[in-house]
C-alpha cells in the first residue's frame, strides 16, 4: 500500500484534474459545447452511439429485432466519437441531456421521441415490437431485474476497475483491488445464476442477455481493459463462459457488435449502419 495521502478539502473545486485517457471531455457540468446538429437517415430510428458496451447493446437489440423478421426495426446508426467530444453537440445533448452513448431518437409515430439510456432503449423496443421480453408477470420481472441489475453493475466495471486498471494515470492498489473484488463478484452473480439457467433469466433468450453480454463478454475473450480477462481469472467461472460464447455465435449479436466500432481492423469495424448491405464484405 502507497504512503501517499490525500485530504480533501472543505469544499472540492475543478482544477482541470488529471483524467488520465478521459482529461480532454471530462468536466463536472452539463450541456452542449458546441452548436452542431445530429445527421439524419430515412429509417424509423436513430441511433447515435459508439460500440462501446452500452452502445453495443443497442446495435444488438435492433439486429436482432430485425433478424426474427421485424422490418419495421430498421434503423440508422450513427456513430458518435466521444474521444472527439461528439457527445457534448447541441444535437446530441437535445436527445440526451446526460451526454452518454447511446442515444436514440423514434420516428416511428407521428411524433419523434427521444429515449436514452441504453436500458431504457432496450425496453422500449422490447415492448414496441412485443420481443425478447415475457408478458407473463414473473417472467417479465425475472427479466427486468437481471437488466437493471445489469444497469447497477456496469459503472463498477468500467468506471471503476475498468478505469483504474486501464485508465488511470498512476496505478493504485486500493481501488484496483476493490473494484477488481467488485468485478468478480459480479462476475460470480452471473455464473451462479448461469448454472442454474441456460439464460440469465432462464431457458429463453431476452433482454436480459442483450444488457449484460457487452460487458461480460469481452473478459472472456480478454478484449477490454487490456488483459484484464487474465488479471481476474475470468475462465473460473465455466457457466458465464459457456453463455457469452453461445451468444457470440448469434448472428444478430456478431453484427451489432462491430456497427459504429471506430478501431481495429477496416473489415470488423462498421462507422455507421444504414441497411444490411452495410454489413456485405465485413467480418461479422
Amino acid at each position: 500500500m502507497s504512503d501517499n495521502t490525500y485530504t480533501p478539502p472543505p469544499v472540492w473545486k475543478y482544477d482541470n484534474q488529471d483524467g488520465g485517457r478521459f482529461t480532454g471531455i471530462n468536466r463536472p457540468t452539463a450541456g452542449p459545447r458546441e452548436e452542431r446538429d445530429l445527421p439524419v437517415g430515412e429509417h424509423p430510428f436513430q441511433l447515435y452511439s459508439l460500440a462501446t458496451p452500452n452502445g453495443v447493446k443497442a446495435t444488438v437489440m435492433f439486429e436482432e429485432l430485425l433478424e426474427a423478421g421485424h422490418s419495421g426495426a430498421e434503423y440508422d446508426a450513427w456513430i458518435v466519437n466521444i474521444m472527439e467530444g461528439d457527445q457534448f453537440t447541441s444535437g446530441f445533448v437535445d436527445i440526451n441531456p446526460n451526454s452518454k452513448i447511446p442515444a436514440l431518437l423514434d420516428r416511428s409515430g407521428d411524433k419523434p421521441f427521444r429515449i436514452f439510456e441504453s436500458g431504457a432503449i432496450l425496453v422500449h423496443l422490447a415492448e414496441k415490437f412485443g420481443a425478447f421480453l415475457p408478458t407473463d408477470p414473473a417472467a417479465r420481472a425475472e427479466v427486468l431485474s437481471w437488466v437493471f441489475w445489469q444497469v447497477g453493475t456496469g459503472p463498477f466495471i468500467g468506471g471503476g476497475f475498468g478505469h483504474f486498471y486501464a485508465y488511470a494515470p498512476e496505478k493504485w492498489e486500493y481501488p484496483i483491488n476493490r473494484y477488481a473484488m467488485e468485478a468478480k463478484r459480479i462476475f460470480d452473480v452471473a455464473d451462479r445464476q448461469l448454472g442454474e439457467t441456460r439464460f440469465l433469466a432462464g431457458d429463453e433468450y431476452t433482454i436480459a442477455d442483450i444488457a449484460n453480454w457487452p460487458w461480460l463478454s469481452p473478459f472472456v475473450y480478454n478484449a477490454i481493459y487490456n488483459d484484464a480477462g487474465t488479471f481476474l481469472s475470468i475462465a473460473e467461472y465455466e457457466n458465464l463462459v459457456r453463455w457469452a460464447k453461445e451468444i457470440a455465435a448469434r448472428p444478430a449479436v456478431r453484427r451489432g457488435r462491430i456497427v459504429n466500432r471506430s478501431w481495429g481492423e477496416d473489415d470488423e469495424k462498421l462507422l455507421n449502419r444504414h441497411g444490411a448491405s452495410d454489413f456485405e464484405g465485413k467480418k461479422y
